[in-house]
């Protein structure tokens, strides 16, 4: 096992260098100044859109547009935010939450380009459903020889959508925050608390994606509300604090003083806007093709409706909540006193301003948000499935999904975090690139959208 370990996380360095950063990064300022910068200067409209106020009962699609971003949300809204964030600022230090939030601002612009294609060029399965995302973005919209890259993103997708990391980290913060302090022998956790999360993942992913958008669009309300409460407590506890650090934020992400990992491009600095790319795009997965699947089901046939509510994702995500467990790590000075990670660190940062019943609070919110992400990525990995080997193939990736979470319960986090990270790697090529080439169709969609919307005809 450790000589696994060491190859994927070779791989997975391999995989995030300069190449996959360019293209990432300079497809999503590509999409910015394509657009004009005009999806952002409606966010308004956008919220309209998500509430409703432009459908049409009439649109092909199976969920709604709240539902569609539930879906994306829940599996974006995760363990990356708590226990990734933790993971970000124990390896890079403060400064690697300035690169995160450039990361999701240009990741923004890339979820409107790739969810209005997801719109633009839905196919059919193999049962005749209409389906979206990126398989049949590069399908559909460039045509069959371009087949083997839609293959790729699959194959990736499939193992890429597996719930190890949400397992691995649910299991851990089940361990170290309510066994450990009641003296209880954690030998044996990881296949009880395995055990459970197979058997409750079971019950909601073999609905399909109707049964898992009524569960996530429950979840995830409550559970960024509750979070936000928490770590706004938090931030009231030390509030001298916040000036020092905001501004510590952005002088470290050009001095990366703190950073610990191995130099890259020539530098320290180098090395920490990659892994604040790196972990963007972990948490709000701009770029990557599953929030496209996501949006692709919405009941919509205009694009950039669907655009628009797709770019409020890495805002929820990276630009609020990554950003208050950041400042709850940092504020509390846990970063510095504790030689934690992960989502123990965010647990020590609770425990330290909530200290008779912050640990058993996080949990609760630890256990939503890996839920939610557990039923989501069902759905994507599924999807992926379906499109390789048939849609009537999907129940068998069901049972492969469930199984390995007890896999990832019982695993390494180095091993887990980093084969994620690989795939995501590759998930990221097809999807930006078929973007990218298809971005002048969704630029042309959106100013004779806008147009019409002066008329009145939107």
């Amino acid at each position: 096992m450790a000589d696994i370990e060491r190859w994927v996380v070779a791989a997975a360095e391999w995989a995030w260098g300069l190449p996959l950063l360019v293209l990432i990064t300079g497809g999503g300022l590509y999409f910015l100044v394509l657009s004009r910068f005009l999806p952002f200067r409606h966010p308004v409209h956008a919220l309209g859109v998500l509430a409703g106020k432009h459908d049409d009962p009439d649109d092909p699609g199976q969920v709604s547009h709240y539902q569609a971003l539930s879906v994306a949300l829940a599996a974006t809204v995760g363990m990356g935010n708590i226990s990734g964030v933790a993971i970000a600022i124990a390896a890079g230090g403060p400064g690697i939450v300035f690169w995160m939030w450039v990361s999701a601002v240009v990741g923004m612009a890339t979820k409107y380009f790739t969810c209005s294609l997801a719109v633009m060029y839905r196919g059919r399965d193999s049962r005749g459903e209409l389906q979206g995302g990126p398989m049949y973005v590069i399908s559909e919209g460039l045509g069959p020889r371009w087949k083997p890259l839609a293959i790729l993103f699959c194959v990736a997708g499939a193992f890429g959508c597996l719930p190890v990391f949400n397992a691995n980290q649910l299991t851990q913060a089940v361990r170290d925050i309510a066994l450990v302090p009641l003296g209880v022998d954690t030998a044996n956790s990881p296949w009880f608390v395995g055990s459970a999360l197979v058997v409750l993942t079971g019950l909601v992913v073999s609905g399909g994606l109707r049964r898992i958008g009524h569960a996530v669009s429950a979840l995830v309300p409550l559970m960024v509300v509750v979070y936000f409460v928490l770590v706004a407590g938090i931030l009231v506890a030390h509030a001298g604090e916040i000036g020092r650090y905001l501004e510590l934020i952005f002088t470290d992400a050009f001095r990366a003083e703190f950073y610990g990992e191995d130099a890259l491009f020539g530098s320290a600095l180098g090395g920490l806007i990659v892994l604040g790319a790196r972990r963007a795009a972990f948490s709000n997965e701009a770029g990557l093709g599953t929030a496209a699947m996501a949006h692709g089901a919405a009941r919509t046939s205009e694009p950039v409706h669907e655009g628009l509510v797709a770019m409020l994702g890495p805002a929820i995500d990276t630009l609020i909540v990554c950003t208050l467990t950041a400042l709850a790590i940092l504020v509390t000075g846990v970063w510095e006193t504790s030689a934690d990670s992960g989502v123990t660190l965010t647990a020590t940062a609770f425990v330290e301003t909530y200290p008779r019943f912050g640990g058993e609070l996080l949990l609760i919110c630890i256990a939503c948000f890996s839920l939610s992400s557990l039923f989501s990525y069902a759905y994507f990995g599924a999807k992926c499935f379906g499109f390789l080997f048939g849609a009537d193939k999907k129940p068998v990736y069901t049972v492969l999904y469930v199984a390995s979470i007890l896999g990832g319960a019982v695993s390494s986090m180095a091993l887990i975090l980093n084969f994620i990270d690989l795939m995501f790697a590759i998930m990221a090529i097809p999807t930006v690139l078929s973007a990218v080439l298809l971005a002048p169709r969704v630029a042309q969609a959106t100013r004779a959208y806008w147009q019409a919307d002066r008329n009145g005809n939107a």
